[in-house]
């Protein structure tokens, strides 16, 4: 499952399905991306964010779209005592 944190109150959801899905959006995600695994709470995206970007930069590449993935529910994250959160950046 992968995030597209559009805005401060909402996100796209993309799920992994293996067939069409009757009465929704569906849509393929494809391209070459850079990925960068984060740890710590959720409130950390934004920064989290910006250390991606700086990332692909480093890379000499462009970051055309962002996606993340959460590991864990934040309850599971309490309960293991870390968070992951691993960034995809679709790069150009």
């Amino acid at each position: 499952m992968l995030t597209d944190e559009n805005s401060m109150w909402g996100a796209d959801i993309y799920i992994d399905v293996s067939k069409e899905v009757p009465g929704v959006k569906m849509t393929t995600i494809s391209g070459t991306f850079l990925t960068k695994v984060f740890e710590g709470p959720y409130q950390n995206a934004s920064k989290w964010a910006q250390e991606m970007n700086d990332y692909v930069k480093s890379k000499g590449k462009t970051m055309n779209k962002l996606y993340f993935s959460y590991t864990t529910c934040p309850k599971c994250a309490k309960v293991y005592g870390k968070n992951y959160v691993v960034l995809f950046a679709q790069i150009g």
